[in-house]
């Protein structure tokens, strides 16, 4: 064969090999337009999904806040002084959400004061100090699964234990420790990955300088994760303001015409007095309950809020 035979054929076997490619790119543009073209469909269905949650959720709440001022419709407004300063009746024109107020303040403060410091620890000794093995993982297994348990079983574990064990009767240490019951494993969770998140070349740092375990938990892991661990916390407390299951289980009264005297005494909360009145078949009072859930929500909005200003507070990059 002569040469300018083997490059003819060269010729035209590297033509071949253009067109190969060639269409191999064309099929690969196709492919890439319909994948585009579908992640445009699934993006359009995302939003339009985020869109109509997000106007079903604003229909309700100006509903809810119309019926308790009556800003919109010129109805009676029932968010007044009076209704932050009376207590319950029987007579809608007369009753307010103090004790019902007070009671949350006293609960809540209480389930903070037990359920932070022992969710904390107990997330520092699983992350810092437990051993890696069958038991820690069982231990491990069951707060994931705790985290997700039904409201009304800490109530009944709440009413058996507290309330008839410890004899603590309906009170409000009985209603703290139960909503203590309830967020301490969000806790757990959310600290454990805060501490997690630590980079472990910080404590290698530390115990390079002599620091002990529990200084460099205390004086290093510790700080750069608290803002996980207290966004966490907060929104765990705050998942417990808007519980009544386990607080009507363990016998929270709905009727509660004066302040608690100690923390030994009965009480009730926001989201009890709600149901009481949404319960009733007077218009009068389902305006009292959306008065009442107009002030639950500024409560969790004012907790969120806190939550994300302390997350973007200590937000560490590294």
């Amino acid at each position: 064969m002569s040469t300018q035979e083997r490059l003819r054929d060269d010729a035209k076997e590297a033509a071949e090999l253009i067109t190969s490619i060639a269409d191999t790119v064309d099929r690969g543009s196709g492919n890439l337009k319909w994948r585009h073209f579908k992640g445009t469909i699934l993006s359009v269905i995302g939003w339009a999904s985020i869109i109509f949650g997000l106007g079903v959720l604003a229909i309700l709440i100006i509903d809810v806040i119309n019926r308790a001022t009556g800003i919109f419709t010129g109805g009676q407004n029932w968010l007044t002084w009076d209704f932050f300063n009376n207590f319950d009746s029987r007579f809608a024109q007369r009753a307010g959400a103090k004790a019902a107020i007070v009671g949350t303040l006293y609960t809540i403060s209480l389930t903070i004061l037990f359920a932070f410091p022992l969710g904390v620890a107990a997330a520092i000794y699983l992350e810092e100090y437990a051993n890696d093995n069958w038991f820690t993982r069982l231990v491990e297994i069951n707060i994931s699964n705790l985290a997700a348990v039904p409201s009304i079983i800490y109530g009944l574990l709440g009413l058996q234990v507290f309330a008839r064990w410890l004899m603590l009767d309906r009170s409000i240490i009985t209603g703290a420790l139960t909503l203590a019951l309830l967020v301490v494993p969000i806790i757990i969770v959310a600290s454990r990955e805060s501490i997690r998140a630590v980079p472990l070349s910080l404590r290698q740092a530390s115990y390079a300088l002599g620091a002990t375990r529990w200084q460099t938990t205390w004086y290093v892991v510790l700080p750069q994760a608290i803002g996980g661990i207290l966004t966490g916390s907060i929104l765990a407390v705050s998942r417990a303001i808007g519980e009544a299951a386990p607080l009507i289980t363990i016998g929270a009264l709905t009727f509660v015409p004066f302040l608690p005297r100690n923390l030994f005494d009965i009480f009730t909360v926001l989201p009890i007095q709600i149901f009481n009145w949404t319960s009733r078949p007077q218009d009068d009072f389902r305006a009292l309950a959306a008065a009442g859930i107009v002030v639950l929500l500024a409560i969790l909005l004012t907790i969120n809020a806190l939550a994300i200003y302390l997350r973007i507070r200590y937000q560490k990059r590294y």
